[in-house]
């Protein structure tokens, strides 16, 4: 399976690089399957319908969430009618958190995808336990019998907490990927037993910011620690993050990834792929 994963969509500018960028890549690559991360992808907190619908519309067919999942109130009645939208998982149970953790989809081809969402602890807002959460997923879908790929995508601040993560789902996961702190990570890898990792996909927005935001209201705290307004997304072109992924079709390991960037001021790297003739 070939599918690709794009990190945290900041604002409108980020939506409107994915609107851009993504018909295009899905073609290149020969996509079968494309995640998004949009927790911030409406006004930089949250996810609005109308912001969900724009990044279907552009070709995700999974968008996944974070720690800012209810910024926008509609969300907790849009995620019940939407399976397309998956919320962290580790909720504790009295939350009732609305929607659904992890999903899994079949591609076009009928091919089976779990996708999941799960919340670090560190430097976070007080959750169940991730790895005990995750681990319920990946015994309940064995990867190569009930799924075709697996994908967990691990948001949380600690590089530490996304690593371990990832160790601990190698041999169970095709891809674990980190998100959240907005700055593509130059480690991607594939692990000893066959997972695919990368600590942070980066974020799809204008990277003239700090980490997706207007540089001018993050600097005024950070040089005096007086507040003056609310955060407000960058609005410069967008660069589009993300990785690429193959799976061995056999047992839904990871064969090959690849980082993505295209667009706004990073350096692009798009990996060259063969895509079959008529496909």
């Amino acid at each position: 399976m070939r599918f690709a994963f794009f990190g945290d969509v900041v604002g409108r500018s980020g939506r409107d690089a994915l609107s851009e960028y993504l018909p295009g890549l899905r073609r290149q690559l020969d996509l079968e399957f494309i995640i998004v991360n949009a927790e911030n992808a409406s006004g930089g907190f949250g996810l609005s319908e109308n912001s969900a619908r724009q990044l279907f519309d552009a070709g995700a067919d999974c968008l996944t969430l974070g720690n800012h999942s209810w910024d926008q109130k509609e969300a907790l009645t849009y995620i019940v009618r939407e399976p397309r939208l998956i919320r962290p998982l580790n909720y504790p149970p009295l939350a009732v958190a609305p929607g659904r953790g992890a999903n899994l989809y079949e591609t076009q081809s009928g091919k089976r995808i779990l996708v999941m969402n799960a919340l670090g602890l560190v430097h976070m807002a007080s959750m169940d336990d991730p790895f005990a959460a995750v681990d319920k997923q990946l015994e309940a879908c064995p990867l190569g019998l009930a799924a075709d790929a697996i994908v967990v995508d691990m948001h949380c601040e600690a590089t530490s907490e996304k690593m371990a993560m990832g160790h601990f789902c190698d041999g169970r996961a095709t891809l674990v990927i980190g998100t959240h702190t907005h700055v593509p990570t130059a480690d991607t890898q594939i692990l000893p037993n066959g997972t695919a990792y990368q600590t942070d996909a980066g974020a799809c927005a204008d990277y003239d910011s700090v980490i997706g935001m207007d540089k001018e209201e993050p600097l005024r705290r950070f040089t005096t620690r007086m507040q003056k307004e609310r955060y407000k997304p960058a609005s410069g072109p967008a660069t589009v993050c993300g990785v690429y992924v193959e799976s061995d079709d056999r047992t839904g390991l990871a064969i090959r990834i690849e980082p993505i960037r295209v667009g706004g001021r990073l350096k692009e790297v798009i990996p060259q792929v063969a895509v079959l003739a008529g496909a």
